[in-house]
């Protein structure tokens, strides 16, 4: 069985070498390729492969389609958005995800960035290096805030825990009822969480009813006063007017992890030049912990797929 793992994993030669051998004493066989978005060179790498290891490199229909072998798409990442679905679904190929690999890594980082907005880390850092004090940039605790967490799956309800621990008030919306959350998460409407919230945490999926949410009108209800962090997708949130909205303190700031398109950045990205905010290169799902984690995952996918028996499927 040829097996072909289309870019790096985020884990060492040796630790992935490790993951292999079981599958290899079955009778697999891996090619490791860099990462490409050269669709030629995609259909060559995997045009005779059984089964296609990806993270969250994108995958066109037509690569798809021209791997007449193809029968498992094995997705080192949670979100599928960037895999063409409907032509897998088209050619009964079998997918499956790493759900739940960064789940803590995310929640941490929602903390990480609403504790930098709040103390205005940047700004103080940057005041710091020029020899400056910290006059006029003193912030505020998340302890006795509202957080809002718009997406309540695992890592919304992980990121509540943490806020929780911190001493914050929790409010949650998400596209289903859950009856399993804990009596600290009270579950509220869009409106009602954009108008109270003091942090807004975006944890929610990429889909028709979630892209572009998050734009003019909804950053309008909030508090001059509140902060919107997105560690979701990038086009939930529309990004021009997010830029607007902050420049023209309409909220006071903005951490966001994801964009329009994976960094590197083109200098046209809206929110490069968007005041008050923490950009980072979509970073929230990778800490050592979880790359480690999502390899054993992926390679766990592969053996219960081979056997009969997929896991983390993904219709």
């Amino acid at each position: 069985m040829k097996v072909v793992i289309m870019e790096d994993l985020g884990v060492s030669k040796q630790a992935l070498d490790e993951l292999k051998k079981p599958l290899e004493a079955k009778g697999c066989q891996f090619f490791d390729y860099q990462r490409t978005t050269d669709t030629a060179v995609l259909i060559e790498q995997a045009k005779d492969a059984d089964a296609m290891i990806l993270a969250n490199m994108p995958m066109p229909a037509e690569v798809i389609n021209a791997c007449d072998n193809l029968k498992f798409i094995d997705i080192a990442f949670t979100g599928v958005d960037h895999v063409a679905m409907d032509a897998a679904r088209a050619k009964k190929i079998d997918v499956s995800n790493a759900t739940g690999y960064s789940n803590e890594a995310v929640a941490e980082l929602a903390i990480g960035l609403a504790v930098g907005l709040m103390r205005k880390i940047p700004q103080t850092e940057t005041r710091c290096r020029n020899g400056e004090t910290k006059a006029g940039l003193v912030g505020g605790e998340i302890k006795g805030r509202k957080i809002g967490i718009i997406g309540l799956g695992n890592i919304g309800k992980r990121s509540a825990e943490l806020f929780h621990a911190f001493g914050a008030e929790i409010l949650a919306c998400s596209r289903s009822v859950h009856n399993d959350y804990p009596e600290y998460i009270t579950q509220v409407t869009m409106d009602q969480l954009l108008e109270e919230s003091d942090i807004v945490v975006l944890h929610c999926p990429l889909n028709d009813s979630t892209r572009g949410m998050i734009g003019k009108a909804q950053l309008e209800k909030m508090k001059k006063s509140a902060y919107l962090i997105n560690l979701a997708r990038g086009p939930v949130v529309v990004a021009k007017e997010l830029a607007d909205a902050l420049n023209q303190d309409v909220i006071a700031g903005a951490a966001i992890d994801v964009f329009d398109k994976e960094p590197p950045l083109d200098a046209s990205e809206p929110l490069l030049n968007a005041k008050n905010t923490i950009l980072t290169p979509h970073i929230a799902f990778a800490s050592d912990e979880s790359m480690q984690l999502r390899a054993q995952i992926i390679m766990d996918n592969l053996e219960a797929w081979m056997n009969g028996s997929p896991v983390n499927v993904v219709k």
